[in-house]
């Protein structure tokens, strides 16, 4: 056997249908494209995305608006409401307060926030407080350190 013995089994390689070669063609006169309407017509269905009437898919789309900073810092809010369960002069810091069950992910920074009054005194040692916070603890005769965020 030699290259030139070589060729494809019967039935394997068919001719292309030639559309629109006229009536007595296997595709003629309309081609298969029907009679009329928007598919009959030349460059229809081109469009990616489109539905017919519908209003597009990326238009349904409810895309984010605005800018959202990429290296923002995301914190663990704890308010002095919920510090109530500590001890007086308990020390107050991002495990205990993860052992207490208040942060929703210890790896993330502990902020300590206002909402609530402080009756006992804390030794408080977080990464950010407010304001209120530190002069409601303070005046309740606790303390209060910022740790440095790594």
């Amino acid at each position: 056997m030699k290259l030139h013995d070589l060729k494809p089994n019967e039935g394997a390689k068919k001719s292309r249908i030639r559309v629109a070669r006229g009536t007595s063609g296997k595709g003629g006169k309309t081609a298969g494209r029907g009679t009329k309407g928007y598919g009959a017509r030349a460059g229809s269905g081109g469009k990616l995305y489109r539905q017919g009437g519908n209003l597009p898919f990326y238009r349904r789309l409810p895309f984010k608006r605005g800018f959202t900073p990429p290296f923002q810092q995301e914190y663990n809010e704890v308010n002095l409401d919920q510090l109530e369960g500590f001890k007086a002069n308990a020390e107050i810091n991002p495990k205990t307060l993860d052992d207490a069950r208040l942060l929703r992910k210890p790896e993330f920074p502990v902020v300590l926030l206002g909402r609530g009054d402080v009756k006992k005194a804390y030794n408080v040692r977080v990464h950010r407080i407010s304001k209120g916070a530190k002069e409601k603890i303070e005046a309740a005769g606790g303390s209060v350190e910022i740790l440095e965020i790594k």
